[in-house]
């Protein structure tokens, strides 16, 4: 069913407004759509908050601030918003910006709940005061590990940018692959143009290629050019982050875009709520709605929970990370402290491995379930 627009706050609630600073890339070089899907998801649950009688009598109001895929940026705005007096944050897609936001919101005592950013250390030291919704990424790569183990591939090659988070990636796939008889070849884009990159996973003997890069550059070139080299037709490709889940992927490739497996976090059914909030998002967005466009919902449903349970002073709201229990779109919300992660983690999120379908790009299949 369709959301309608949210009445004026006079007409609905009293009081003060209690306000979430939302952090979200909407510019360049961030990935702008995900940012787009994110805040669509925030925002949507924030006109349903309101339109059920807010938080205590109090309509939420979303603050936001693009993050532009800036940690610098990024810390900056928690500073503003903790001067505003938000009473929590949200939001943020990109790891390695939800980190420095991570960091500041634990160093200024601001509750913060990442939606999306997956990085297993986003603050040095455990902290009280940041909760997760996306899976860590040791847990959901170790995941997509066990894809390729499962189809076969044994010398995979990753073409990788210089980043605290594909490092990341990189160690753990070379950390569980190997024990397993896998190997992992390294191949740099910076020093490597299209053309010799496919040279070179012929060389290595790969026969898989997966894409820790940016999107869309260098990622749709890359692709291009190895549909095109008939040396590698066999080559499977892949993309752990999750480049293909947007639209602008296909948009973009068209086939070429197809059969290239990533994570997405979703459950192979959503909830009846998941339903509802699916047509809402797609009549919002004019497309169908990314896994990242639940996260967003599934963090203001969380957060206006804690709210209301435990009140708008910023202590109290950290100290419901433990307590707290929601139906979000995707299941049982509730969190817990994870071995090897500093920060309150769900850990049960739902994940796949999933790919465009050839014969139908707009199609998603699952191909492996964690």
């Amino acid at each position: 069913m369709s959301t309608p627009p949210s009445p004026p706050v006079a007409e609905r609630n009293d009081g003060p407004s209690v306000r979430i600073g939302a952090l979200v890339p909407l510019t360049r070089p961030g990935w702008v759509e995900a940012g787009q899907h994110l805040l669509a998801g925030l925002e949507l649950a924030v006109s349903d908050v309101n339109n059920a009688g807010g938080v205590a009598g109090r309509p939420l109001e979303l603050v936001v601030r693009d993050t532009a895929a800036d940690p610098q940026r990024a810390a900056e705005a928690v500073d503003e918003l903790a001067r505003l007096g938000v009473a929590a944050l949200a939001g943020e897609y990109h790891s390695v910006v939800a980190r420095a936001a991570a960091t500041r919101a634990d160093a200024l005592g601001v509750p913060f709940l990442c939606s999306s950013a997956v990085l297993d250390a986003l603050t040095e030291q455990p902290t009280e005061w940041v909760a997760r919704l996306a899976p860590a990424q040791s847990h959901g790569w170790q995941i997509y590990a066990d894809h390729l183990l499962g189809a076969g591939h044994s010398r995979i090659a990753v073409a990788t940018e210089p980043s605290v988070y594909w490092a990341s990636g990189t160690r753990i796939l070379r950390e569980y692959l190997a024990p397993r008889g896998a190997t992992v070849i390294e191949l740099d884009v910076r020093a490597i143009a299209p053309k010799a990159l496919c040279d070179e996973l012929v060389e290595s003997r790969a026969t898989a290629l997966l894409l820790l890069v940016g999107h869309p550059e260098p990622a749709v070139p890359i692709v291009k050019a190895v549909r095109r080299d008939q040396r590698l037709a066999a080559l499977m490709m892949g993309a752990p982050a999750g480049q293909p889940e947007c639209a602008e992927w296909a948009t973009l490739l068209g086939d070429d875009g197809a059969a290239i497996p990533f994570l997405r976090y979703l459950p192979e059914r959503l909830s009846p709520l998941g339903e509802r909030v699916e047509t809402a998002l797609r009549e919002r967005l004019a497309e169908a709605p990314s896994f990242v466009a639940f996260e967003g919902y599934d963090t203001i449903a969380v957060l206006a929970e804690a709210l209301r349970s435990h009140g708008a002073d910023r202590a109290r709201t950290a100290g419901a990370w433990p307590r707290v229990a929601v139906e979000g779109t995707r299941g049982r919300i509730q969190f817990s402290r994870t071995p090897g992660i500093s920060v309150w983690q769900w850990a049960s999120t739902p994940i796949q491995v999933v790919d465009r379908d050839p014969a139908q790009p707009d199609r998603f299949r699952i191909l492996h379930a964690g």
